[in-house]
């Protein structure tokens, strides 16, 4: 089994999903003296009496409550029960075993004053796949605090959990993976659930995979603009040279790779001085996507990677400070930022289809006389169009729509859950749009005559197409073949 080792340098995202993925993780010897060194700040504050917030006060609203020592042990089971209310589907285990690395991350670097118990059993429940069950509602972005109190409630043998495929009380999951439940310290019930585990994990698998949706957009782009015998001057070097955007440049680079052979760099090749701006512009709209995209990873590198527990464990001084670290608002408003460039996009390939739409009309196949075809992209045009008007729905904003809680007290949110849910479905929507690009393009191609010499890496996808098609019955439908480039389009460019 691949193991993660978490100690005081940045994580990456890479070994976060490595670990999301099933990698193991281990704590060397430099996160366990932080996290040590953390919990030894929290128990000279207990040793003072002095308030503290969370650790011997109530919380929320009641924060100025002091609360008694001798119920401070007790409090502990009865703080994660009260927050353990989120309710709708099971998240993915590759989620929730995210988010669970992002905790020990965060308590690795100190801050939490944690104790050491408490990250250990975590580890151990990775490293076992004892797989709490973790409800997708719940979190407001202030600290996704229902879902990681699910997870608490598991590590004290409580709650549900996955294990060796089968869901079954927390308790019984960690006997039979021979792990012994943790007894709570003081401060620890808020120390496990007061992080955005949810937020972060999940947005650094949606990262990933905007990413590759980002590239296989090129890849669509330059088949269309193979289709119809476009004008590739858009991706010569000087173009992209003279607007220094790195994204555009990128895009630029990775079109020109794709098409590198085309028919459409012969001295005869492009019919057209230049096309419509749904061609033209594809660099630019591509690039825009990257820098935001770049944007939202670096948000989440960050967030990773942050000491975010309030009340913040300041070693050097041996102090406790309030604060607001736990608020993601930064990396909130990237992914609400990265949806409206998405649906750019989509807008832009939607648009393509028109001008590939005309252009199989145009084409001898569809002449009366003509040989009968399989357009199966041409059959799904309306569909696209549909899917295009939900993509563009989910642009607008989710960092804006929390109303006050908590008596007032809460009465900002970031809604990042929510940012990044509405990210990973508009990246949904956004490939349906593509595959359907796929296959109207494909459609044209097949009437062309004579048969056109494609690019390097634009004849790979209209192969790996053909393949995917080739596996259907005589009988299929267009949303059986939509469905099966779906499946294998990005595995087969991105995973190969």
């Amino acid at each position: 089994m691949d193991v993660v080792s978490v100690d005081d340098s940045p994580l990456s995202i890479d070994e976060l999903l490595n670990v999301a993925n099933g990698a193991g993780v281990e704590l060397s010897p430099v996160a366990m003296i932080s996290i040590q060194d953390s919990r030894s700040v929290v128990d000279s504050a207990l040793a003072t009496g002095r308030a503290v917030y969370g650790l011997n006060t109530g919380l929320g609203h009641m924060s100025n409550v002091r609360l008694p020592d001798e119920d401070l042990l007790a409090i502990q089971e009865m703080v994660l029960a009260a927050h353990a209310g989120g309710f709708g589907r099971d998240l993915p285990t590759t989620i929730v075993r995210a988010a669970m690395m992002v905790r020990i991350n965060g308590m690795a670097r100190g801050g939490s004053g944690v104790s050491p118990a408490g990250v250990d059993i975590l580890v151990a429940m990775l490293n076992m796949r004892v797989h709490p069950v973790m409800p997708a509602r719940g979190s407001v972005g202030t600290g996704d605090l229902s879902q990681l109190a699910h997870v608490a409630m598991v590590a004290i043998g409580k709650g549900k959990a996955e294990y060796k495929d089968e869901v079954m009380e927390g308790a019984v999951a960690l006997r039979r993976a021979g792990i012994t439940p943790l007894t709570l310290a003081p401060k620890d019930a808020l120390s496990l659930m007061s992080a955005n585990g949810v937020s972060i994990g999940h947005g650094a698998i949606v990262i990933r995979r905007a990413a590759e949706v980002a590239e296989l957009a090129d890849v669509a782009a330059a088949l269309s603009l193979e289709s119809i015998g476009g004008n590739p001057s858009i991706v010569h070097p000087f173009v992209a040279a003279s607007k220094p955007v790195t994204g555009q440049g990128e895009a630029s680079r990775h079109i020109q790779a794709l098409l590198e052979g085309s028919y459409l760099f012969d001295p005869d090749g492009p019919a057209t001085i230049q096309d419509a701006l749904s061609f033209r512009v594809v660099p630019q709209v591509h690039g825009a996507a990257r820098e935001f995209l770049r944007l939202a990873r670096n948000s989440v590198e960050i967030e990773l990677n942050s000491r975010s527990d309030n009340p913040l464990v300041f070693e050097a001084e041996g102090t406790m400070i309030h604060n607001g670290n736990f608020h993601p608002i930064m990396m909130a408003l990237a992914f609400d930022a990265l949806r409206p460039a998405l649906a750019h996009i989509g807008q832009l390939s939607e648009r393509r289809m028109s001008h590939l739409w005309d252009a199989i009309f145009a084409s001898p196949a569809h002449a009366p006389d003509g040989p009968p075809r399989d357009f199966l992209g041409l059959s799904l045009r309306y569909s696209a169009a549909q899917v295009f008007a939900e993509l563009k729905q989910l642009a607008s904003p989710a960092t804006l729509d929390c109303p006050p809680l908590d008596i007032g007290v809460e009465d900002h949110a970031t809604s990042a859950p929510l940012s990044v849910s509405k990210t990973e479905l508009a990246l949904d929507l956004l490939e349906d749009i593509l595959a359907i690009e796929f296959l109207m393009a494909r459609d044209l191609l097949q009437s062309a005559h004579p048969v056109r010499r494609l690019g390097k890496g634009t004849r790979t996808a209209l192969e790996v197409t053909d393949r995917a098609l080739a596996q259907l019955p005589a009988s299929r439908s267009a949303a059986d073949a939509h469905a099966a480039l779906r499946q294998v389009l990005r595995k087969s460019l991105f995973e190969s």
